[in-house]
């Protein structure tokens, strides 16, 4: 997931405090008390197989919205895909770096580099969520990807559509909490739903074997005979523009 666009220097961080330790315990805690534990090591660790399923289907230069501690760009630059990631989180962007690849520490709703020429675009990792509004959200991509580009999306492996406030918490008890921010998850049948009402239209969907817990959907913009996303055996893909500029 991204890191909320808050004054982090502020306030206590725990987001930050697990990307440095590498390891949980992380929750997302919403005003009722409910808690939904996040998967901090697996962000830290390389990109495993249902992540590569995801991957193999990017083809171009690919943005990673929400790019956390940099697993995802680290394993396209091995596919020999050019990737930048963006994360509002100072720590998040670092270790990106750290790990060789390129990152910004931006807001995905602030300019970015290569605005409409993005081949592949990626929200995993509940990253659907970021602003607690997904058709804004997905309006935004739009004007980020490029007219025959792809958005590679994960959606919650439950069947819910909630939209609400919810604060980063360690579980410690202590007042290790973030600020509030608006969040919001989708199912499967929810995103479709939403993204179908957003003027996007499904051209795939799948899930990995060693993940079946983590659904993900291509989505495009165009009709549905015009695109497609490429094979998951392959990763080429059009002309790669030069993208990866500095902030």
């Amino acid at each position: 997931m991204s890191a909320p666009a808050l004054p982090w220097c502020t306030e206590r961080d725990p987001y930050a405090d697990a990307l440095r330790a590498g390891r949980g315990p992380l929750f997302l805690r919403r005003p009722d008390g409910w808690l939904l534990p996040l998967e901090v090591e697996r962000w830290c660790a390389g990109a495993d197989q249902a992540d590569m399923s995801v991957l193999r289907r990017c083809a171009g230069a690919v943005l990673d919205v929400g790019c956390g501690p940099g697993r995802l760009v680290a394993a396209l630059a091995g596919l020999g895909l050019p990737a930048l990631g963006v994360d509002t989180s100072p720590v998040a962007v670092s270790r990106t770096r750290r790990a060789g690849g390129a990152a910004l520490q931006r807001s995905v709703f602030e300019p970015l580099p290569g605005e409409g020429r993005w081949q592949s675009v990626l929200l995993l990792d509940g990253n659907i969520g970021i602003g607690g509004d997904p058709p804004r959200l997905l309006s935004r991509i739009s004007e980020l990807l490029a007219p025959d580009g792809v958005l590679l999306v994960e959606a919650a492996p439950a069947e819910v559509e909630e939209r609400t406030e919810v604060r980063l918490d360690d579980g410690s008890g202590g007042g290790g909490q973030s600020p509030a921010f608006p969040w919001a998850r989708l199912g499967r049948a929810a995103l479709r739903q939403c993204a179908e009402g957003a003027g996007w239209h499904v051209t795939e969907e799948w899930r990995c074997a060693e993940r079946p817990d983590r659904p993900f959907m291509a989505l495009s913009c165009l009709p549905h005979t015009a695109r497609t996303a490429p094979t998951a055996g392959g990763v080429g893909g059009p002309e790669r523009p030069a993208l990866l500029t500095s902030p």
